[in-house]
């Protein structure tokens, strides 16, 4: 074949073949985390209809008895904490995008302990609530949105970390200080899915500021 080059280790693809995979490679992964976030909305959606939904109707007047709520200052302590790894995910990718890969992996560490932090409070949470979780309308959404939480800072988190550690292994593989900003595919493909991770902990920070005003406030 015409567009194959063959040498011992067998075919492999021309080098217009291999950019356009690379092209095709990237696009998947912009438009693979774009759709994650879609899909957790609906997620998350359907626990602010049943809120809404809920709270509307107020049968038997059992929405929220005695206006009982979940501890004030854990709500604020979570928030504070994934606002915290959201804030250094943004800023982390933005020093990136301006050459500075030690600034990057230093907010991104720092983000990673901040959404574990968020994780044990939002657990331990549970041991503080003044309610049982079927006692009432908001007693029910509440533990709903703790446990959805709780998976969200879990992925959030999770991704921030291995964006951190693939970062670790290109550097060993391809050898140099500043290699997440080189031209090779693999680092390409990592800054790729480093963009997509920020824009993540940037629903984060959205949903979690509405969640806090449903909820706590």
């Amino acid at each position: 074949m015409t567009d194959m080059i063959q040498d011992r280790g067998g075919p492999q693809s021309t080098p217009e073949e291999a950019e356009f995979e690379l092209r095709a490679h990237l696009g998947a992964v912009w438009t693979g985390g774009r759709l994650f976030i879609a899909m957790y909305t609906f997620i998350l959606a359907s626990l602010a209809f049943s809120y809404f939904y809920l709270r509307s109707s107020n049968n038997a007047q059992l929405w929220r008895p005695h206006h009982v709520t979940a501890p004030t200052y854990y709500g604020f302590f979570i928030y504070a904490f994934l606002l915290l790894s959201a804030g250094l995910a943004l800023y982390g990718q933005w020093r990136l995008r301006r050459g500075s890969v030690t600034d990057w992996q230093v907010a991104g560490w720092t983000g990673v302990g901040s959404g574990l932090l968020a994780l044990f409070l939002q657990i331990w949470e549970f041991q503080k609530v003044p309610f049982y979780p079927g006692s009432s309308g908001y007693a029910s959404t509440f533990i709903g949105f703790a446990v959805i939480n709780i998976a969200t800072i879990v992925i959030g988190t999770y991704w921030l970390e291995t964006t951190l550690a693939r970062a670790l292994r290109l550097r060993r593989e391809i050898g140099g200080v500043d290699a997440v900003l080189s031209q090779h595919p693999s680092a390409q493909s990592l800054r790729a899915n480093i963009a997509s991770m920020t824009y993540f902990w940037g629903f984060i920070a959205l949903a979690s500021t509405l969640f806090l005003f449903m909820f706590y406030l």
